[in-house]
């Protein structure tokens, strides 16, 4: 039941060319019916309005439901991916050959530690 449940859903990726290179190498790459890739790589010169709109674009789409983005890159983009509180699609940050992850910035964590006091956490 819960495999029909995810059948067609995909794993969109926003990162640097190694990361989306790996992950296409997997095999996440899709396009939709509109012929819309589930993935963005980033470099240097990728304007930030670019990225924004990526992200709000995968959020909207109905056959993502996980979200991987660099760490980094959600760093330029964080009152944007703070803004998402649904849970679907989940939006996990992860890290890339050039930035290691650090969990006092990702969102989810930084949410769960909000919810949970220390205590309740050990």
């Amino acid at each position: 039941m819960a495999l029909h449940a995810a059948k067609g859903k995909l794993i969109g990726v926003i990162g640097d060319e190694d990361t989306c290179v790996g992950f296409l190498l997997g095999g996440i790459g899709e396009m939709n019916k509109n012929r819309h890739p589930n993935f963005m790589v980033v470099d240097k010169n990728t304007p930030l309005t670019d990225i924004e709109e990526c992200l709000k674009k995968f959020i909207k789409r109905d056959d993502v439901d996980i979200i991987l983005i660099n760490q980094n890159i959600a760093e330029m983009i964080r009152h944007t991916i703070d803004q998402h509180t649904a849970p679907v699609p989940a939006i996990l940050e992860i890290p890339s050959k050039d930035h290691p992850y650090d969990p006092s910035k990702d969102s989810i964590l930084r949410r769960a530690k909000g919810m949970f006091s220390i205590e309740d956490m050990r």
